[in-house]
Parts: structure tokens; C-alpha cells; sequence
């Protein structure tokens, strides 16, 4: 008799050392379905999966598939087997066209000779439903290309069960939408996927099973349809979680840094941000939003000194702060933080200890040679417990720890110093739900303590119910800046794809005031009284 299942895990153990990832695990796949796994950080969800997929094996237990035992010893074995994974970072070739990249997996491929392959992937992309350009090199690709072309390459090699790790991080509501439309349809053709998500609203909408691990351990496997967001995370966490982002209402001061008409170079020396305006203000959570590569991370680094800028101007009561080193910008009153995207290569020393990071902010105000490192060692254990570090001690090097926690002890180094300015670029990423709420009511609590911070976010859910206003980029210039409970997830992925303009809302501001700046109908009536003059264009 046939098996219910295309595959089985049974009592999967996998150890690195004295960490267990995975204890005693059961999972099971069926044939044409679409199945969720859900877990907090460190759950052991990937390295399950990098079993899966012939990366890891496990020390004990056993995998089926078709209800016959199997050995996936390495990549290859599973590719065999009709297992493909696409991970969250890419394993592509930038040089190298969408054809090149699956064609060269080939044995004796012959990249370059075979001109057939063109015809033959693009074929196969039309068939699911894929829009890519076989002959386009990856370099060119947006981020949406490139996880088309990963799909493509596993189904390419015979894949009936695919992985995805994280397949919307940077994606578009659009993006998304076609992505799962793929999806769809690549269960009615019959093939098995496995989906890991941090976003239950997706979880939800795609999957028929949800399958659930805490801490290494197998939790229990749902039916979508008979579960909700809220049971999924306590059984995610353990507890119940509140998971309503509260939107403090704060008295907005005036603006504690203008930017205005801002040029930035990308490392390439292309134009990264084009004239970009705006207002970070005290009391105010401004959002960023934008496809991965539309700026974001120049913008981020300009602002924080890292970055040289063209031109335009940074002006701090009344002065212009571009160029100016950051002790002579900390000494005009305005003290910055800034938690970058890359948390090992730019925002921490990945070799040294948490309490060693922690000293990195401030040991310059040392009066004497030596650092006071017993202060150190009491913030680092003050972040640990007001964050939830997972760590064996404040001694240990944060290279050893796993992403989320690295960005637990980043975000709250910078959060310690005392901003009056917060400059965050996805300080979610990576961490599970209860984290990312912990995050969610520092960043409130700051903004309730005057602090303005600039927002940029991956989840538009995430970003209409916690900014106050969101910025639009695309391609470096500002699509429009919108209240977000005005706005809608359609309307914010539109301006991103740059189907949507919204800059000219306003016409005749007073002078200084870049009409893309993030003002208010109030605000503006107040600076025309002021400078006299200006109108609103009507919508």
C-alpha cells in the first residue's frame, strides 16, 4: 500500500557540540500540499531542513520518502531525490545569465555553446507562470528575479518536494501575491513544498498544515483551516502574546534633523538616493519603505556619518551637519545611533565578547588607560535580560551566537547610549515573534521618551501599525510620504514598484520645504503662516 505521505522524519536528532538543534523531531509531508513550519529563533527549523536537503545529517533517526527509508548524505543525494531547496541567502552567479546559472549544474553543460538552454528554461518558466528573461545576467536581477530564478533551477533538476527559507523577507505585497499564485499552482501540478515563515498572516493565507517547533522540539502539526495566528504563536512561544503593535500617540516636537535634497553614490558610484527630503522628528516613528537595493542602506549610512554625500544638506537647528565628524555633531546636542543592516560587518566585532561590544560606544570618555569593563559587564547583563539574550555568559564572543540574538545585543547597545535620533535598518530580521514584539515596545517606549527614529522595514503589516508615517523609495527617489493609518499595503507596493507617485500632493510649499517632505496638513499651515505663502493642492 501506497504511503500517505511523500515524506517522513522520524525522531530526528542533530548536535553541534553540546547544542542540541534537534531533539527527537517528527514531520511529515503529503503529496500536493503546502506545508508552514513555524518556530522562534534557534527553534532548529532550518538545520531540520538542512537535513532535508543532504547539508546536515542527523545523528539519530530516520527519513522516508514514499514510506522507504533513504540516505541524504549530501546535496546531491537529495537533488536524486527529487529535493530542492531555495535558501534565504542565494547561491547564484552574478556574471552569469538566469539560463547559466541552472544550465551549469549540467554535466558537461557546455555554458555558452548550447544555445537550446534558452529556449528550454524559458519554456519551463512560462509553464508555471514564471516572467524572467532567460538571457538576463543575475547582476541586473531584482531580488524577485532572483528567488524566481532559484525555484526554476530545483524544478529544472527534477524537485517534487521543495524548501523555501524566508521566501518573502524582501519581497512586494505584489511580489508576494505572484509568488504564492506560483505556488498554487505548482501544488496542482502535484509537487510538495515546505515554507518557512516568520509572518503568520502568510502562514495562513498559503499553507494547508502548519507544523511547529520550540526550542529543538516537535510542538504538534495543525490544519491551517482550523487554527488561527493568535493559538499558533502560543504554541510558537509557550505562553500567550499579545499581538496588537501599539501606536503611542506623542506630542511631535519639532524637527530634530531636516534632510534636504540629499544626493548619495552607491559603492558602485551609480546615484543610490536622488534629492531625497524629509523630517526626522522628536515623538516619531518615520518609516522607510522600498525593495531591497532602492537606497535604503546608503540613505541609512549617510545619515550616520558612514557614508559620503554628494549633496544636499543635514541641518540640525539650523545648522548643516554633512561632513562633520561624529564627536562634533554629538557636541551641536544631537546624539545619534544607528543599528546597520549588516550586524557582524558593520554594527558589532563579531570576535569580540558581548561586554567588549557594549565598550565600544563609549570607552573614549575613559579618563584614565584603562577601561572600565566591570560597567561594561553590568550593561551587557542588563541588555541580556531586558532582551532575552541566549547566551552562556556576558564573556562570550557574539559570533557565536545566533542571528537574532547578535541583533538583540545590537540594538540594545545602541538603545543604552541614549539617542535623540534612531537610525534602524530591519531590526527584526531574523528574530521570532516574541522578539520582534520585545523590539516593537522599545522602539514605542523611545518614541514616547521624545526619541525620532527612522524606521526601515521589510513587513508592511509591521510598518502600518507601528510607523506614524512611511516614506516610499524607488530606485533612490521618493515616491511619496503617507500617514499609515491613511494608507493600505497595496498602496505603499505600488509607489515601491513605482506605479504610484505621491510626491505631489502638495504644491507651493514655503520655501525650504521640499514638496516629498514628510509634513503634515498642520504642520504646513503653520510654517505658511510663518514664511507666508504656499498652498494645498486639492486631492
Amino acid at each position: 500500500m501506497a504511503s500517505e505521505y511523500v515524506i517522513e522524519m522520524k525522531g530526528i536528532t542533530k548536535t553541534f557540540g553540546s547544542v542540541v538543534a534537534n531533539k527527537d523531531v517528527d514531520l511529515t509531508l503529503r503529496q500536493g500540499e503546502i506545508l508552514a513550519l513555524l518556530g522562534e529563533n534557534g527553534s532548529g527549523k532550518t538545520t531540520l531542513m538542512n537535513m532535508l536537503s543532504g547539508i546536515y545529517q542527523p545523528d539519530r533517526g530516520q527519513i522516508l520518502m514514499d514510506g522507504i527509508p533513504v540516505a541524504i548524505n549530501s546535496p546531491e543525494d537529495s537533488k536524486r531525490l527529487g529535493i530542492g531547496m531555495v535558501h534565504q541567502h542565494f547561491k547564484l552567479v552574478d556574471v552569469f545569465s538566469a539560463a547559466d546559472n541552472i544550465w551549469m549544474g549540467k554535466e558537461r553543460a557546455g555554458i555558452g555553446l548550447n544555445r537550446a538552454r534558452y529556449g528550454e528554461i524559458g519554456e519551463m518558466a512560462k509553464k508555471f507562470g514564471f516572467d524572467i528573461d532567460p538571457r538576463k545576467k543575475v547582476r541586473n536581477m531584482a531580488v524577485s528575479e532572483k528567488q524566481t530564478l532559484e525555484i526554476i533551477k530545483v524544478l529544472y533538476y527534477g524537485a517534487k518536494v521543495i524548501i523555501l527559507d524566508e521566501p518573502t523577507a524582501v519581497l512586494t505585497v505584489q511580489e508576494i501575491d505572484k509568488l504564492f499564485a506560483v505556488l498554487r499552482k505548482m501544488k496542482e501540478e502535484g509537487h510538495s513544498i515546505i515554507i518557512i515563515t516568520h509572518k503568520l498572516n502568510e502562514v495562513m493565507d498559503i499553507s494547508d498544515r502548519v507544523a511547529i517547533l520550540r526550542k529543538g522540539e516537535y510542538i504538534t502539526t495543525v490544519d491551517t483551516a482550523r487554527t488561527n495566528e493568535q493559538e499558533l504563536t502560543e504554541w510558537m512561544v509557550g505562553r500567550k502574546i499579545d499581538l496588537n503593535i501599539e501606536r503611542p500617540v506623542v506630542e511631535k516636537t519639532r524637527p530634530l534633523l531636516e534632510v534636504r535634497d540629499l544626493t548619495i553614490k552607491n559603492d558602485e558610484g551609480a546615484v543610490a538616493i536622488d534629492k531625497v527630503s524629509f523630517y526626522i522628528r522628536g515623538g516619531e516613528i518615520l518609516g522607510v519603505a522600498g525593495i531591497a537595493g532602492c537606497g535604503q542602506k546608503e540613505l541609512c549610512e549617510a545619515i550616520a556619518g558612514l557614508r559620503p554625500i554628494q549633496s544636499g544638506l543635514m541641518i540640525h537647528k539650523g545648522d548643516n551637519i554633512v561632513g562633520l565628524p561624529p564627536k562634533a555633531i554629538l557636541e551641536k546636542g544631537i546624539s545619534m545611533s544607528f543599528i546597520p543592516e549588516d550586524r557582524l560587518g558593520m554594527g558589532l566585532a563579531p570576535s569580540m565578547s558581548i561586554t567588549d561590544n557594549m565598550l565600544l560606544k563609549n570607552y573614549g570618555e575613559n579618563k584614565g588607560p584603562f577601561v572600565d569593563r566591570k560597567a561594561g559587564r553590568a550593561a551587557a547583563q542588563q541588555v541580556i535580560e531586558q532582551l532575552g539574550v541566549v547566551t552562556p555568559s556576558t564573556e562570550t564572543p557574539v559570533r557565536r551566537l545566533s542571528g537574532g540574538n547578535v541583533q538583540k545585543v545590537l540594538l540594545g547597545r545602541e538603545i543604552k547610549a541614549g539617542p535623540n535620533v534612531l537610525i534602524t535598518a530591519y531590526p527584526v530580521r531574523g528574530l521570532d515573534i516574541n522578539s520582534s514584539y520585545a523590539i516593537y515596545h522599545i522602539l514605542n517606549q523611545q518614541k514616547q521618551d521624545g526619541v525620532g527614529i527612522l524606521f526601515v522595514g521589510e513587513d508592511l503589516d509591521v510598518m502600518l501599525a507601528l510607523c506614524d508615517k512611511i516614506m516610499v523609495l524607488c530606485h533612490g527617489k521618493v515616491m511619496g510620504v503617507v500617514h499609515a493609518h491613511k494608507t493600505t499595503k497595496e498602496e505603499l507596493g505600488l509607489m515601491m514598484t513605482g506605479a504610484l507617485d505621491l510626491t505631489n500632493k502638495y504644491e507651493d510649499k514655503p520655501a525650504g520645504i521640499a514638496r516629498d517632505t514628510n509634513i503634515t496638513d498642520q504642520e504646513l499651515r503653520e510654517l505658511e503662516a510663518q514664511e507666508g505663502g504656499g498652498r494645498r493642492k486639492e486631492d
